[in-house]
């Protein structure tokens, strides 16, 4: 038996906490051979830590040969210490008539913190995933924080983004969505981003000879794709959870899985135009577990390159707005 992999995760007892934490206990994350141990953190409310105790009794109950441990704790401090692997859910909710800097300045507050006491008190192999939004300058945030991580450390999902446009681009091909391959998102986890289908495959051969529309492509299947979280919540009441937790458990395998092609939000470095010091969803190759190299070399239309831009002024204007954050 492998030694335990320690996963911390914030936000534990919301809804994406409680899709997620099952399928990490059960294998679905790391692997049916990987151990793990469980290091729960919620906010510091009796509200909250009482949930948090009975989502531990369920996993308890579980009995997952796999689960080696649980804690619980509102201390992120405790929460972190010796950590593999930091999943960054919890996150301050957009409320209503709140602009987005507000909630850029509200959530950069809480990822100054962790990403400071990541950076003291994880292990040495640490990798932060960040799902909280805004997750692209959540994640930069946070990394700005650290001076013993390397930047590379800091990731934020966009696998959702990638998942959702899968499917939709399946349903309009009439094909598997197995068949699809090369469909990367890139820029922020925001109505911005962009589903570069120009470079997608459906059966090796290129999508845009097998869906012809490219009206629909550059119209509806964009548009569909950037408001999904905004059309689930007008349908169910409620924010994406377990498709987000689904989410976030192929970006954790994926980036843990040499050879895997997959979109990350990472510290773009210039990489297709855009601003070195923004975390971009950009095409990545895992290549040992937890690292990652850009894919470059795809050539953008002007249509990619206009989307590129503007989803780029996005992240780079999330920056300005909390520029007194970044260490």
């Amino acid at each position: 038996m492998n030694t335990p992999i320690r996963v911390a995760v914030t936000g534990a007892a919301g809804q994406i906490g409680y899709a997620l934490l099952f399928r990490i206990a059960s294998g679905a994350m790391f692997g049916p051979e990987q151990p793990v141990i469980l290091q729960l953190i919620e906010a510091p409310f009796e509200k909250a830590m009482k949930a948090l105790e009975g989502v531990a009794m369920e996993l308890d109950d579980c009995a997952f040969p796999l689960l080696k441990g649980i804690i619980t704790t509102d201390k992120p401090e405790v929460g972190f210490k010796d950590a593999n692997w930091c999943l960054l859910i919890g996150a301050k909710p957009r409320g209503p008539g709140m602009e987005r800097a507000d909630l850029l300045k509200d959530n950069g507050k809480i990822f100054i913190s962790q990403g400071e006491i990541i950076d003291s008190v994880a292990a040495d192999d640490a990798r932060v995933a960040v799902v909280g939004n805004p997750a692209n300058t959540n994640c930069m945030i946070a990394a700005s924080r650290a001076k013993r991580l390397p930047a590379d450390r800091f990731t934020a999902m966009v696998r959702l983004d990638q998942n959702r446009a899968q499917s939709l681009l399946a349903k309009k091909a009439g094909v598997d969505l197995t068949t699809i391959r090369n469909l990367f998102i890139y820029g922020n986890h925001s109505p911005t981003m962009f589903p570069a289908f120009a470079h997608a495959t459906i059966g090796g051969k290129l999508a845009t000879d097998i869906v012809t529309d490219s009206a629909w492509l550059q119209g509806p299947f964009c548009e569909t794709v950037g408001k999904r979280g905004a059309a689930i919540i007008a349908a169910r009441g409620a924010s994406s959870a377990a498709s987000a937790a689904n989410a976030l458990v192929d970006h954790v395998r994926d980036l843990m899985t040499p050879g895997t092609v997959h979109s990350v939000a990472v510290k773009s470095n210039g990489a297709y135009g855009f601003d070195p010091n923004v975390w971009a969803g950009l095409p990545v190759r895992t290549t040992i577990p937890g690292s990652y190299e850009i894919i470059q070399g795809f050539t953008m239309d002007d249509f990619a390159k206009s989307k590129i831009a503007a989803t780029n002024k996005e992240l780079v204007d999330e920056r300005s707005f909390v520029a007194e954050m970044i260490a």
